[in-house]
C-alpha cells in the first residue's frame, strides 16, 4: 500500500511539473498568431503600435522627409524591375525610423564626395514577397517566404548613388535587380576601373554606418543592429496612411 501510494504522488508531481513547463508555451501560443511556416507577421496597424509604443525606433517614417536631399525611384510600384510587374499599391518611403537615421548619416557621408543617394526600394509587404518567390523560385536573389525578408522588417533598402550635379547615377556592376553573378557585391572581374571604384565606396560607406551588402546583390543593405524587428504584412498605403495620422497627433 505504501509503494502504491508512493508511486501516486510520484505521478501527481510529475504531472505538475510537466504542467509548469508547459504552460508557458501554451500561453504563448495563444497570445502568437502564426502563419503556415510558423512565422508571427503584424497585419494590423494596431499591433504595429503596440511595438511602437514598446520601442520608439520602431516607428516608421518618410524618408524623403527624414533624409534631406534623397531622392527616391520606387521600381516596385512600377514595372521596371525583376517582375515586370507592379507589385505595390502606392509608391511609399515608408522605413523603420532607426535605419531612416543611419540612412542619413551614410547620406551626409557621400555628400563629402559630391554624391547622393537614391532609393528603389525600402519596407515591402510580407505577401509581396511570397508572390513574387511564388513567381521566380530562386533563394539566390529572392526571400523566402518560410524566413521572410528583410524588407518586411523595414530595416532594408535597395539603394544606388547619384552625383549631385548632374543628378545621373553613377556607374555600377549592373542595373537594379539584375539576377547575374555579376551583380554579387563580391564579384571579383569588373575590369572598368571607376565602377569598382564606386561599388567599393558604397559598400564601405554603407558598412561603416552598420548596413551589410547582400551577397547576391550590390544594391541591397540590412540594418544590422534591427535584424530582429517583426515581419510585417500592412500594405504601403494603409502604412503611410498610419504613419501620417500618428504625426497628427
Amino acid at each position: 500500500m505504501v509503494a502504491k501510494s508512493n508511486n501516486v504522488i510520484f505521478k501527481i508531481y510529475l504531472a505538475v511539473l510537466l504542467l509548469l513547463h508547459f504552460a508557458p508555451v501554451v500561453q504563448a501560443q495563444q497570445n502568437t498568431s502564426t502563419n503556415q511556416y510558423g512565422l508571427h507577421v503584424i497585419t494590423s496597424t494596431k499591433e504595429l503600435q503596440q511595438t511602437i509604443d514598446a520601442d520608439s525606433n520602431k516607428a516608421f517614417v518618410h524618408l524623403k522627409k527624414y533624409v534631406p536631399g534623397i531622392v527616391l525611384d520606387m521600381k516596385y510600384a512600377t514595372t521596371q524591375n525583376c517582375m515586370y510587374t507592379k507589385m505595390y499599391d502606392k509608391a511609399s518611403d515608408m522605413i523603420r525610423l532607426c535605419t531612416a537615421k543611419a540612412l542619413d548619416s551614410a547620406q551626409q557621408e557621400f555628400k563629402k564626395y559630391g554624391y547622393g543617394i537614391k532609393i528603389y526600394d525600402s519596407y515591402r509587404p510580407y505577401s509581396v514577397t511570397c508572390y513574387m518567390y511564388s513567381r521566380i523560385p530562386d533563394s539566390n536573389y529572392l526571400a523566402k517566404p518560410w524566413r521572410g525578408s528583410r524588407h518586411n522588417r523595414g530595416i532594408t533598402v535597395d539603394m544606388t548613388l547619384i552625383d549631385l550635379k548632374t543628378g545621373e547615377e553613377l556607374r555600377m556592376p549592373t542595373p537594379f535587380d539584375c539576377m547575374a553573378p555579376v551583380a554579387n557585391s563580391d564579384y571579383p572581374n569588373i575590369k572598368d576601373s571607376v565602377v569598382l571604384r564606386n561599388r567599393t565606396l558604397i559598400i564601405d560607406v554603407m558598412t561603416k554606418y552598420h548596413f551589410k551588402v547582400a551577397q547576391s546583390e550590390w544594391w541591397h543593405y540590412d540594418y544590422l543592429p534591427a535584424l530582429d524587428y517583426e515581419l510585417l504584412d500592412i500594405p504601403q498605403s494603409v502604412l503611410e496612411k498610419f504613419v501620417n495620422k500618428s504625426k497628427r497627433k
